[in-house]
This record gives structure tokens, sequence and C-alpha cells, in this order.
């Protein structure tokens, strides 16, 4: 009996120090990812804030334009990219350094051929604007500004497999150092384009192109340079053209993954126009989809961090320290969501007053708040499971889950309460909240079934067999 408790309690505290160890680890990732994030984010909003000190047509073709190259463009391929995080996460976690970098080039290459298809979209976009009842010329200037950010379409084709190049090695704090860096020169480039040079709009775009490209510039010298990537700076090979196929399995299901609830959210957002007052509904959902995309900043730090862990503990065959890894960030993410819920609720009253003097949208505002809180939750469970099945290799079932959680179930259910119980901004915003429920607890259920050992097994043969994934099933989850 006493054989029994000294080994249950040796058991225990092995587990609370495995629990600690990984905390550390995932720390040491989640929060330069954060700020990495954050940095990268603000340069759009600083792009934004300049624009709106000119004047309303400026700002609402800005506004317009940078909703949808992000819908059409730029989140088609962070998402794309996120294929990386299975093939190059497990690749360096099995120390297969030259596939790493093959999976690398690959991805540019990929993601560069992409961007030709919607370079042509985004030349056509005040044509498909004003198809849409658009005001023809908010229609015009948002093209320009599209037109004008086709070479930050290219320079992000470099710079989003760049990102995973170094997250999928933990080296955050290079991203931090470019993002810092790049920002500061955004604020001082985009100013005197918009304002000195009078360029207006179309200046804030050139400088958000080239910020682009010098962030590039400034990663690219890290890799040849910085000793961090002695093994993962490899030579340009024509393998890297062989892998293409392999790689498009993972990013595209991973780029649905992504579009879809960004896709869903903005769907609503415009069917918001329809109501009888359109300025009030939309300006309010806007409000709530700015709070939400912020706070996604971080959440999107936590999914990184367990996306690494996860496939560089699969790529090194550990499947017990991948439990620990979910579990822990998990558990963060949980934290993290429950005070950030707290503090917006505590802040309903006054929340609006940070985007409008309106009494009427602010006191909207608070109306939605725990709406807004219960959303911004169940981001934070669903970014960290997203990472999970990114880190695993499962995004195609992550890219069912989406369309069934918010094609099925989350826009209906908005579109009902919004139009037809008249519940209007109120009822879309219940409809995102009802997909993103029905998503996490999918996510979950799914994550909570996987077999780790088998995924483990599959990955190990993935790296290190030749053969391509569905030739040996290992692009497919098993469950327990």
């Amino acid at each position: 009996m006493k054989m029994i408790k000294t080994v249950m309690t040796e058991e225990g505290s092995s587990w609370k120090r495995g629990m600690k160890e990984e905390m550390k680890k995932v720390g040491a990732i989640a929060a330069p990812m954060v700020v990495a994030s954050v940095l990268q984010y603000l340069l759009q909003v600083v792009s934004l804030m300049m624009v709106g000190h000119l004047n309303q047509l400026s700002l609402s073709s800005v506004a317009i334009a940078t909703s949808l190259t992000n819908v059409s463009g730029f989140s088609v391929l962070s998402g794309m990219a996120g294929g990386l995080e299975t093939l190059c996460g497990q690749a360096f976690g099995a120390g297969q350094y030259e596939k790493f970098g093959l999976y690398t080039y690959t991805a540019i290459i990929s993601l560069s051929l992409v961007s030709i298809p919607i370079t042509i979209l985004w030349t056509f976009l005040d044509k498909i604007l004003i198809l849409c009842g658009q005001d023809p010329m908010i229609s015009l200037q948002a093209r320009k500004y599209a037109i004008w950010l086709i070479p930050a379409l290219f320079g992000s084709a470099i710079l989003k497999p760049l990102t995973r190049f170094f997250q999928t090695q933990s080296l955050i704090f290079p991203m931090i150092l470019s993002s810092a860096a790049v920002l500061c020169f955004h604020v001082v480039t985009c100013w005197i384009l918009v304002f000195k040079l009078d360029l207006g709009h179309v200046g804030a775009a050139i400088a958000f192109s080239f910020c682009v490209w010098l962030n590039v510039m400034l990663l690219l010298s890290f890799v040849r340079y910085s000793s961090a990537c002695n093994n993962t700076r490899i030579p340009f090979s024509n393998k890297a053209l062989l892998g293409v196929g392999e790689f498009l399995r993972y990013a595209v299901p991973s780029a649905v993954m992504v579009c879809l609830k960004w896709w869903a959210c903005e769907i609503l957002v415009l069917l918001a126009g329809v109501f009888p007052n359109p300025k009030l509904e939309t300006s309010v959902l806007s409000i709530c989809l700015t709070i939400s995309t912020l706070h996604f900043t971080i959440s999107y730090g936590f999914g990184a961090a367990v996306s690494t862990r996860v496939s560089n503990e699969l790529g090194a065959g550990n499947p017990k320290a991948v439990r620990v890894a979910v579990a822990v960030t998990m558990f963060i993410a949980v934290t993290e969501g429950l005070i950030v819920c707290a503090m917006l609720y505590g802040c309903r009253h006054v929340l609006g007053y940070a985007y409008s003097n309106d009494r009427v949208v602010v006191h909207y505002v608070a109306v939605m708040s725990p709406l807004l809180a219960l959303s911004i939750f169940t981001d934070s469970l669903q970014a960290v499971l997203s990472g999970v099945a990114r880190g695993s290799g499962w995004q195609h079932l992550g890219a069912y889950v989406n369309l069934g959680a918010f094609y099925l179930v989350g826009i209906p259910v908005g579109v009902l309460l919004g139009f037809v119980a008249h519940y209007r901004a109120k009822g879309l915003w219940i409809g995102i909240v009802t997909g993103s429920i029905v998503q996490s607890f999918l996510l979950s259920l799914i994550t909570a079934l996987t077999n780790w050992k088998k995924q483990a097994m599959m990955a190990r043969e993935r790296i290190f067999v030749a053969n391509p994934p569905e030739e040996n099933g290992s692009n497919h989850i098993t469950c327990a």
C-alpha cells in the first residue's frame, strides 16, 4: 500500500514538474509572439489613422479596401503559410533541417503563384464594388489603394513563410526587433508620403508596401548572417519545386480554416447595412469586430506557441510532451480569456467612448459587451485548438468544422435572429457567438479523441519516408 502511494506521489510530482517546464516553454514562445503579432497588426492601423485625417472619402475608401484586401489576399496567404506549421515544425523536431529549409522555399514559391490571381482580382476591385452597390467614387479610390498594395501582397508571399520559419524554430525575438523597427519607420514614412508629399491615401499604401519589403529584408539578413540559423539555412534546390503538391495538401485546408470564420464575420457586417438604421448597426458591429480582431492578436500568440510545441514534439516522437503542451496552453488561454472578459464587462458602459462620442452608439456597445466578451473567450479557446490542428496536420478537419459551425449554424442563426426576430446587430453577433461555441466544442472533441502516440508515429513517417503522405496515410487523423 505504501509502495502504491509512493508511486502515485512520484507520478504527481513528475506531472507538476512537467507542467511547470512546459509552461516556461510555451510562455517563451507565446509572449514574444503576442508582441510581434500586435506590432504587425499596427501597421494597417497606422495607415488608417493617417488617412482618417484627410477626408471622409479617403477614410471610407481605405477602410473598404483594407477590409477586402485582407479578406481576399493577406488572410489567404497567412492561412496557407499555416501549412508550414505542420511540415516545418515536425521536420525541425525530427532534426531534418534540409527538409525544413526546402519546405520554406516551397511555401514561398506556392504563395507567390497564388498572389497572381489575387492581383488580377484587385485590379478589378472598383467594378466588383460597384456591382455590390457601393458608391462609384469610393470604389475607384478603393481600387487605387488596392493597386498600390500589390507589392505588399508579393512581399507577404515571402514574409508569411519567413515568420513560420522563425516561429517553428522558436526564434521569435528577431521578428519582434524587425517588426518594431518597421513600425517606427512606417509611422515616419507614412506621415511624409501622406501629408508632406501630398500623396494622400495612395501614400499610405506605398508606405505599407515598402515596409513589408523592409521587414522581409531584415529577416532575410538575420537568416543569412545569424549563427542561430546555421542548421536550417540551406541553398535553394529544385527539390523545392517537387514539394509544392505536398505543401498544398496542408496549406489549402489551413487557408480555408482561417478564412471561413473571417468571411463569415464580414458577411454579417455587410448584412447589417440592410437594417433600417444601417449606419448605427454597421458602426456597432464594426466596433465589436475591431475589438475582437485586436484581442485575437493575443490569442494568435497562444495558437502559434502550441502549434510550435505540438509539431516539434510530434516530429521528435514525444506524444506525452504533446499532451502536456496542449493542457498547459489551454489553461493559459482560459485564464487570459476570463481576465479579458471580466475587464470588458466591467468597462462596458465606457468602452464605446473609445470609438465614438455618440451616446446611442456607446449604449449599444454596452448592450453588446456581454456577447462580445463571450465571443472573445471562445476565440481564445479556438485559437489554441486551431494551433493544435496546424501543428498536428489535421487542418482539413478544422476546415470542415469551421464550415459547419459558421455556415450551417452561425450565419443562419444570425440571420434568423437579426431579421426574423428583429434583434438586428445583436442578433447577427449572437450568430457569430453561436458559431464560435460550436467551433470550439467540435475542435475540443477532436483534440480530446486524438491518439497522440499514433500521430507521433505518422509524423515521423511523414518526415523520414520519401513516399507522399496520402500513400502512407499520414495526412489522416487517428483517434483513440
